[in-house]
């Protein structure tokens, strides 16, 4: 018989959606810091916008950040928390410091591209092992970042 979690899901499965959780957990606190930046050194014709823009999105991602976090606990493990393990683990770099609020929207859509394919991984590991919480957290994030890609996007007009 396979050994189950406190919250009845497979030990082994659990295991991995750890992992993958803390891979996401170091990408969204990467991806945090970048939005930072950039709400603090844009410049330009589009500052008062970008500036809004940018802190509504690392508010965001510092909740994410949380709720993936407490999420890694709830399967039984413990959450990253160096930004040395992040920076290790993340596909999402740092970024230089950026004032252009062009490339730094083209920064954040690669960043969410990023971060939609790791959680669509996450997604179907949560199907997989019956893990309905993951699974519906992934299921929230992905419906609300794909708009926010579609909109990034008109702004660059791509």
């Amino acid at each position: 018989m396979k050994k189950l979690t406190a919250i009845g899901l497979n030990e082994a499965q659990s295991k991995t959606l750890a992992e993958k959780l803390n891979m996401l957990l170091a990408n969204y606190s990467i991806f945090y810091q970048n939005a930072r930046g950039f709400h603090w050194n844009i410049k330009g014709e589009k500052f008062f916008e970008l500036h809004l823009k940018f802190e509504e999105l690392y508010n965001d991602l510092l909740l994410k950040i949380d709720e993936v976090a407490e999420r890694i606990l709830t399967l039984g493990y413990a959450p990253e928390h160096n930004y040395s393990m992040y920076a290790k683990n993340a596909s999402i770099k740092e970024s230089e410091r950026i004032s252009d609020g062009m490339e730094a929207v083209s920064q954040v859509l690669q960043a969410f591209q990023t971060v939609i394919i790791l959680q669509r991984e996450i997604l179907n590991l949560a199907t997989e092992a019956g893990d309905e919480g993951t699974n519906a957290l992934m299921s929230d994030y992905i419906r609300l970042q794909e708009k926010m890609v579609w909109m990034y996007s008109a702004f660059l007009k791509k």
